[in-house]
């Protein structure tokens, strides 16, 4: 006997009523659909007294079509879309709300560069959209309210939302030649070849310092004091500044430019000047040869990084896709939830009707008082489903509250009774003709393989850039000095020669006539240049000094290199039989989804017709009864029936609908049926200004000035 066929009063070995287990098979079933439930309603409206008559209901407009997104190194692909009843509403993709690729720039404010930013907390409130929609302590929801208020409210969103951020951070780290971070779904996060670092960002080093000391000196010819047999000391006074930007380029250069002054004073005598300045301009170049030779290899983590920004838009879009979905199932649920609960209160309907009415014929004798038991059971089954059903019902309504709010615990929300006003329908016609289509749409659409392909990709560059990194280091150099040199000197007159010390003879005798000749040189005043004369003499090249050299590293047997290149080419292929392991689990869901939505329709018509059936059965036997052609016995059963074939009904719809949205999620179609872009997700608010279709600003623009819209709405020039 199948589970659908089971009559509502049956229990399952744990105690839970047969309607129950259908609602928590068909969550499992169809976890990720929601828009089946609306459409039951409607049929279950339109089959009879049993349904609730209920307000006729405006349906959603057709959900509008969006730009494909790209996908890295795959050739376009022709996907089926069914043809909408409405022209497509074109659908911005762009750029999320706050951008951390770019740095605080230094003018007008110098310092800017060296503060913290300020970037805002998280908002924990539930968004004002909820108050707006409660009227009276009841949220009335469009399936396209709960949606947007899901993209606005879910704490899965406002977390994700983070990544697309932390990789602009890795795009402004890797610019500046730093190593990435990585984000979450990133396989690659950052390139290990072994390259000789650039430093992308200028860099200026200053230096001051001032040194003041007096040294003992054994020779005294070099203190100046021509003095046998004394200690003495030297002192002297040091002043350097020394200053140097240095900055390297994605081609393997780093140049270098040092500016350095000294100022120094002795009490020697023995130095040309005292005080002295002395300066020099130094220029530095080099440029690497081999290993880290060109701008593939040195951009490889701003390639990887750029990637990785384009990869975290397509993991966020999967997290909006599930929550998309999830909140789709808790609507459609919950609107099968309060059908249900229809179902069973006009069952209890009925059953008090039969047992009020046994009650009066057994007073009269004209009924056995078994029947009235009978009648008086089937009542109380009735009410113990009603409560079942009620239960059910509020724990929907607590899931939805969830889905489409940050805090349920609100004060103004968290005692607010949700009611969707979308009734369910049986969908039309939205799966591709065959499953090699639908197969198609989803190797082009889904994140997931989006996201791979790209992993793909930067594990080629990692692959690479080891290829390169296990060629030797060579470094061509280049050096060019211009020094200067000046400080204070002696002016002296004539030199004057006079009789010195007398010469003696072995005995210590001084000879007659007999002197050592000494000659003096007057001062006469002090010359005095220092740092304009230095500078003079380095500008015009007066004391040059060129340098150019080669130096060559060789790693013998170069393990290490190899062993990074080996890694990264073996994950490489890894990636490569993940993609492939990624498409054979597409294949899966959407065949799984595409068949369970074909059936689903089938099932749809099927229980319609089978509760058409037993409610003319009931009918007719509620009238053999009053005409005392049947008994109590026979109106309960067919009464079961009913009951059973209604929740059946119930339960294809739901089933349906949310197969529908299961295939839609399946192929990558979840966000574009139900207009909802990645760009309003990352706002954490749903514009409500539609664009014209063709159009931006009352402009004909094309479809890259849709995607490509910066935050205030302009288009990127």
């Amino acid at each position: 006997m199948n589970v659908r066929q089971m009559t509502a009063g049956q229990s399952t070995r744990r105690g839970y009523p047969v309607q129950r287990m259908l609602k928590v098979a068909a969550r499992s079933l169809g976890y990720f659909a929601r828009p089946t439930l609306a459409a039951f309603l409607a049929v279950l409206i339109a089959g009879g007294p049993v349904w609730a008559q209920d307000p006729p209901q405006q349906q959603p407009a057709p959900a509008p079509e969006r730009p494909g997104l790209p996908t890295p190194q795959t050739p376009a692909q022709e996907v089926y879309t069914a043809p909408p009843k409405n022209p497509p509403i074109p659908v911005s993709l762009g750029s999320s709300k706050y951008h951390y690729t770019r740095a605080p720039k230094a003018f007008p404010n110098l310092i800017a560069p060296y503060r913290s930013i300020r970037i805002p907390e998280p908002l924990l409130t539930n968004s004002p959209r909820v108050d707006q929609l409660i009227r009276d302590g009841k949220l009335e929801l469009t399936l396209q309210d709960a949606v947007e208020l899901a993209l606005e409210n879910s704490m899965d969103i406002a977390v994700s939302r983070y990544n697309p951020w932390f990789a602009d951070t890795d795009i402004l780290q890797t610019e500046a030649g730093g190593q990435p971070f990585g984000i979450a779904g990133a396989e690659v996060r950052q390139s290990f070849a072994n390259v000789p670092f650039l430093n992308y960002d200028p860099t200026i080093t200053t230096q001051i310092s001032y040194d003041d000391r007096i040294t003992p000196v054994n020779n005294p010819f070099i203190s100046g004091t021509g003095l046998t047999n004394l200690v003495t000391g030297l002192a002297s006074h040091t002043a350097q500044y020394s200053n140097s930007v240095t900055e390297g380029f994605s081609t393997g250069t780093t140049a270098t430019l040092a500016w350095n002054n000294t100022r120094s004073s002795s009490s020697s005598s023995v130095n040309f000047f005292n005080p002295a300045v002395q300066s020099a301009l130094v220029v530095t170049l080099q440029q690497q040869l081999l290993n880290g030779f060109g701008r593939f290899i040195n951009r490889r983590n701003i390639m990887i990084a750029k990637n990785n920004r384009k990869l975290a838009d397509y993991v966020f879009e999967g997290q909006a896709i599930t929550t998309v979905t999830s909140t789709i199932t808790a609507y459609w649920e919950l609107v099968f939830a309060r059908a249900n609960v229809e179902v069973f209160q006009q069952a209890v309907a009925t059953s008090q009707r039969l047992y009020g009415d046994n009650k009066k014929q057994l007073e009269i004798g004209t009924m056995a008082p078994l029947d009235v038991t009978r009648a008086e059971a089937q009542l109380a089954l009735d009410q113990q489903n009603l409560i079942i059903a009620q239960t059910a019902k509020l724990q929907d309504e607590q899931i939805l509250k969830n889905a489409i709010s940050k805090d349920p615990l609100a004060p103004n929300f968290i005692n607010v009774e949700v009611i969707p006003t979308d009734k369910a329908t049986p969908p039309e016609a939205t799966e591709a003709p065959s499953f090699e289509e639908s197969i198609k749409e989803a190797f082009q659409k889904r994140p997931e393989l989006l996201e791979q392909q790209i992993n793909i990709t930067n594990a080629g560059i990692d692959a690479r850039a080891t290829g390169i990194a296990l060629r030797p280091t060579a470094t061509l150099f280049a050096q060019y000095t211009s020094q200067g040199l000046a400080g204070v000197s002696p002016i002296t007159g004539t030199p004057t020669t006079g009789a010195g010390a007398a010469i003696v003879d072995a005995n210590g005798n001084p000879i007659a006539g007999f002197f050592e000749p000494t000659t003096s040189v007057p001062v006469t005043g002090k010359s005095e240049a220092g740092f304009t004369t230095a500078q003079n003499q380095i500008f015009h090249n007066q004391f040059p000094d060129y340098l150019v050299g080669i130096n060559i590293q060789i790693p013998i047997r170069n393990r290490s290199a190899q062993a990074t290149n080996q890694r990264t080419i073996l994950q490489l292929r890894q990636i490569e039989a993940q993609m492939q392991q990624l498409k054979n689990l597409a294949v899966v869901d959407v065949r799984n989804t595409f068949i369970a939505l074909q059936q689903g329709r089938v099932q749809v018509e099927t229980a319609s017709e089978q509760r058409k059936l037993q409610q003319q059965t009931f009918d007719a036997e509620q009238k053999k009864y009053q005409l005392g052609a049947s008994t109590v016995y026979q109106v309960i059963l067919t009464q079961r029936d009913l009951v059973s074939a209604q929740g059946a009904e119930l339960r294809a719809l739901a089933n349906l609908l949310e197969a529908k949205a299961a295939y839609e999620r399946a192929v990558g179609r979840t966000l574009e049926v139900n207009r909802v872009s990645i760009a309003d997700a990352k706002h954490g608010e749903v514009e409500k200004d539609t664009l014209i279709p063709g159009t931006l600003h009352g402009k004909v623009v094309g479809t890259e000035d849709l995607i490509n819209l910066l935050p205030d709405g302009s288009a990127q020039k």
